[in-house]
């Protein structure tokens, strides 16, 4: 439990995007009375059609309503602005995220980080897909950064308002927030740290759709290098291109002495590949040129 003295001098908001989850903040809101007395704790009703804002009223925390499905990114948002803490930590309202954890990851960010992540081991994942595809996640993660990712999605993060809400802009209204706000961190040059955690087994069933969503979070693997550097993913493949061209030209020169439209066509679309990377590259220092500053 956190000293409630110190709570008062660095205040805290704790923000949870729920969507049909009362069963789950019936358990986990007077947990987090109990575990963190003193914060601030804001539930965005992300649309629901069950009781939520009944359980929200009962626990006398924050309800900020969205009168239709906005998405979780949007409800992070949301939660985000109207919070008044120095330090936010958001947390699913699922029940997979225990509140005993929040004084580690906040203690963690107190010691001088600017975002700490409560990272799970594979056994806390949903399904051994999901483990799999996670674990793929935090390897790129890690090679574009240069930095150990040790666990790119987790929606279980504490962090410094006055610098997330500089990114608020970056973020999309899907489930791809935290992968966002991690590599666009990393980017900025502030410091991110991860606390081991246990996730629970969530309450009810996840909104998240397979078919639906598959390439949804597929496309994460692109936005991962896009956010911090682009040419580390667009530099390989107009090398693989340009390598594969001239493999052929060889090939074509030898058996029957010339140069192929083919080879012309492989060598062109290295090119612009290389250059599309080039100037993202560029686009991406713009983007977080205010922030280097800082």
């Amino acid at each position: 439990m956190l000293e409630p003295e110190r709570d008062q001098l660095v205040k805290i908001s704790i923000v949870v995007p729920a969507k049909n989850e009362a069963s789950a903040l019936v358990r986990l809101l007077p947990g987090l009375k109990e575990s963190v007395p003193g914060a601030e704790i804001i539930v965005v009703n992300d649309g629901s059609t069950d009781n939520t804002s009944e359980v929200c009223a009962n626990n006398g925390v924050i309800e900020i309503l969205h009168l239709y499905s906005k998405g979780n990114g949007a409800a992070i948002k949301a939660g985000a602005r109207a919070a008044e803490g120095e330090t936010i930590v958001f947390m699913d309202g699922d029940g997979q995220h225990s509140p005993e954890d929040v004084h580690r990851l906040i203690e963690c960010l107190r010691s001088g980080y600017d975002m700490v992540v409560g990272a799970r081991g594979f056994e806390s994942q949903a399904s051994f897909g999901r483990g799999v595809a996670n674990t793929l996640y935090n390897k790129l993660a890690s090679y574009i950064t240069g930095h150990r990712v040790k666990d790119l999605t987790s929606g279980f993060r504490a962090v410094s308002r006055e610098k997330f809400l500089h990114f608020l802009y970056l973020l999309p209204n899907g489930f791809s927030y935290p992968t966002t706000s991690t590599m666009a961190f990393f980017r900025a040059g502030y410091s991110v740290s991860y606390v081991p955690i246990l996730a629970g087994k969530r309450k009810g069933s996840s909104h998240i759709r397979p078919l639906n969503d598959g390439l949804r979070f597929l496309l994460i693997l692109f936005k991962i290098g896009t956010l911090y550097s682009p040419l580390k993913i667009f530099f390989p493949v107009s090398l693989a291109i340009f390598s594969v061209g001239i493999g052929y030209y060889g090939y074509t020169f030898f058996t029957m002495g010339r140069f192929t439209n083919m080879s012309a066509l492989m060598f062109t679309t290295s090119f612009i590949i290389f250059m599309v990377g080039l100037v993202s590259e560029q686009i991406t220092t713009l983007m977080y040129k205010d922030e280097e500053k800082e």
